[in-house]
């Protein structure tokens, strides 16, 4: 009778770690997403200096407790838990030689005219001509194939991103959270485009 009784808790388990696996990690991903941003447009933010931690007094609570029992592990939900929480990767060799490209082409040809307010970011995830009465018309044609190149390069990490995460179906979601950083990181004075597809200035 035992036996049987310990079936249904057993069934409920496995359940919740099959759907623990296919969260989409939003937090992670909005972490990434910052980490490449802003290697594009550049200006890092410079990592902080950790905490020191207290080293623990003699005869306190750390020195008393002892080691502890990591009781979720002995039921595999602890190992379920790290492959539902995966640390959102952007260091392959693919996405990384598409960061350069994108750095130097918004570095060399994007940022002048983001400055002067003829480019903006779409809520889409894309780079857009805002008012292309404020580019050189000697330089339209360049400009114009520069927004279509990077808009390329941003698809194609969008995709990377998902696959090297092993999550292919994730490639929308990808996108909409890095559409929100590159809005979220644009300078001051920079355009984005709202939900409804309004233009706003930073």
């Amino acid at each position: 009778m035992r036996r049987w009784m310990g079936l249904p808790v057993a069934a409920v388990m496995l359940t919740a770690c099959v759907t623990i696996n296919v969260y989409f990690p939003a937090a992670e991903a909005k972490e990434a997403a910052k980490e490449f941003v802003e290697k594009v447009i550049g200006d890092e933010v410079q990592p902080t200096a950790p905490t020191p931690t207290p080293a623990p007094k003699p005869g306190g609570q750390s020195a008393s407790l002892g080691p502890r029992i990591d009781w979720l592990s002995l039921v595999g939900i602890g190992s379920a838990y790290a492959q539902s929480s995966p640390d959102i990767t952007i260091k392959t060799p693919a996405i990384q030689a598409i960061q350069a490209r994108m750095k130097g082409r918004f570095d060399g040809q994007l940022r002048a005219h983001f400055d002067s307010g003829a480019l903006g970011f779409g809520n889409d995830g894309n780079v857009e001509v805002r008012d292309a009465a404020q580019i050189p018309l000697a330089a339209r044609v360049g400009v114009n194939q520069a927004v279509a190149d990077q808009n390329r390069d941003s698809a194609a990490v969008y995709r990377e991103v998902a696959v090297a995460n092993g999550h292919p179906e994730w490639e929308p979601q990808i996108r909409k959270v890095f559409a929100r950083q590159w809005i979220d990181s644009a300078r001051g004075g920079w355009w984005y485009q709202d939900a409804g597809g309004g233009w706003k200035q930073k």
